[in-house]
């Protein structure tokens, strides 16, 4: 099984179909919390969720992504991942969510950073984008804290149930962030 401690508390767990029924109480009992910036939130079902981590666990085995869970003290607390890896241009992009009562204690963050870490040292990519709805301020937050460039805005980039909302591109390329994990007080 792949794991990767974050600290004492947290860590990341590919997703296996182990973990389905877990993932599944969490996105069902946060339904309404997640709705608001998630497009699949309404056709989450205990199979879907199954469909979803087959789906990940194939892009794993394909060498084009991974899908892992975020579990803090040892209870799932969302997901996180890295999605359609670009091998010809080294690029990729992750996508994260958290349930409501996880929020706020730092877990997405140090996910995410040991993630772009990894994409960066052991999959040698060169570049790694996060994406998020221009008014989702929680999960702007996190590569903006993480100092990802704001590199523009995609316009009714996702269909949200009922309207289109436009998307904020961050980036961050492996030279910069080598820099920053080596000079951490100059940014």
């Amino acid at each position: 099984m792949l794991s990767y401690k974050i600290n004492d508390d947290t860590q990341l767990k590919l997703l296996e179909l182990r973990y389905a029924e877990e993932l599944y109480k969490l996105s069902d009992k946060d339904r309404v919390y997640l709705r608001e910036w998630l497009p699949w939130v309404d056709a989450t079902s205990i199979e879907n969720i199954k469909n979803f981590i087959q789906f990940n666990l194939k892009a794993f085995a394909d060498n084009n992504g991974m899908s892992l869970g975020i579990f803090y003290k040892d209870k799932i607390a969302g997901c996180i991942g890295l999605h359609n890896i670009d091998w010809g241009n080294r690029k990729t992009s992750i996508g994260y969510w958290l349930g409501n009562e996880y929020q706020g204690l730092g877990i997405m963050t140090k996910a995410c950073k040991l993630l772009i870490d990894y994409a960066f040292n052991e999959l040698m990519l060169n570049r790694v984008e996060i994406r998020a709805a221009e008014f989702n301020m929680k999960s702007r937050a996190i590569p903006e804290r993480l100092k990802f460039m704001n590199e523009g805005k995609v316009r009714q980039a996702e269909w949200l149930y009922d309207h289109f909302v436009d998307h904020v591109i961050f980036g961050m390329l492996k030279e910069d962030w080598n820099k920053q994990q080596l000079n951490p007080n100059d940014n």
